[in-house]
């Protein structure tokens, strides 16, 4: 598989599961997040010839800098995916909360922007391309304690649906995933039941087949797809009853005064 790809949020969790099977299928990559060593430690086991760039996703110029370099030393980016996240218990009523949800949507959709926006003009042109955006189940229901997170994914769904119908004239695919539970850094705090709980290595084969395959939206694993259109579905009385009381997700430490 002789693509190039552009990775956001790759040091980690699902973004590293991505780059290994990416690269295990040939593909050249252009691998982006904060930390230089953790890269550059997935780079060492990866075959192929890969781009690093060190750059936080939130920076938008260094970001958009990053992209264009990669695009200009491969010949052209074939596919680029936004996978870069973060999530943190968020509660409105705490004034310090307010920080941290501004922070989880920076990341998990402006700068998901900021990933595809160098891309898409050149993409038009070559009338090609995939843009992939990492969405999550989260994003169909609102769960108590996620209000950022949850608000964040539901963005990123409707972002990328925009996008979609935007470019279908184009031949620019734009590709939305949303994952269940993935055993990730990210995950490893949570205090509930998470069903259907995925391997990395397991989810990243799954995510790049329905990539490859240009599909619109695909929630993985399937099971958790079911799950969704119900949830969709439940009338708000019994959602509020189902979900009401269920443990929050971890809030940030306060600042010390």
């Amino acid at each position: 598989m002789a693509i190039n790809v552009f990775l956001t949020g790759a040091s980690s969790g699902i973004g590293a599961a991505l780059a290994a099977e990416f690269a295990r299928r040939g593909a050249t990559l252009g691998l982006v997040a904060r930390r230089r060593a953790a890269l550059d430690e997935i780079v060492a086991q990866a075959p192929g010839r890969h781009h690093v760039y060190p750059v936080d996703v939130t920076d938008k110029d260094a970001l958009i800098a990053a992209a264009r370099a990669f695009d200009d030393a491969t010949g052209g980016a074939d596919m680029v995916v936004a996978n870069a996240g973060i999530s943190v218990g968020v509660l409105t009523e705490h004034y310090d909360d307010l920080q941290a949800f501004g922070d989880v949507f920076e990341t998990n959709v402006l700068a998901m922007a900021y990933t595809f926006h160098p891309f898409i003009a050149r993409m038009r042109a070559r009338g090609r391309g995939t843009l992939v955006g990492i969405g999550s189940v989260a994003g169909v229901r609102g769960l108590p304690g996620s209000e950022a997170y949850c608000a964040s994914k539901a963005a990123v769904a409707s972002y990328c649906e925009s996008l979609r119908v935007e470019l279908k004239r184009s031949g620019v695919k734009v590709v939305t995933i949303a994952p269940g539970f993935v055993r990730t850094p990210l995950t490893a705090s949570n205090p509930y039941r998470m069903p259907f709980l995925m391997e990395p290595a397991e989810f990243a084969r799954r995510a790049v087949d329905a990539m490859l395959a240009g599909v619109s939206y695909r929630v993985i694993p399937w099971q958790m797809g079911v799950v969704a259109r119900l949830l969709r579905v439940l009338p708000n009385a019994l959602f509020d009853r189902a979900f009401g009381n269920r443990p929050h997700k971890p809030r940030r430490p306060t600042p010390a005064a």
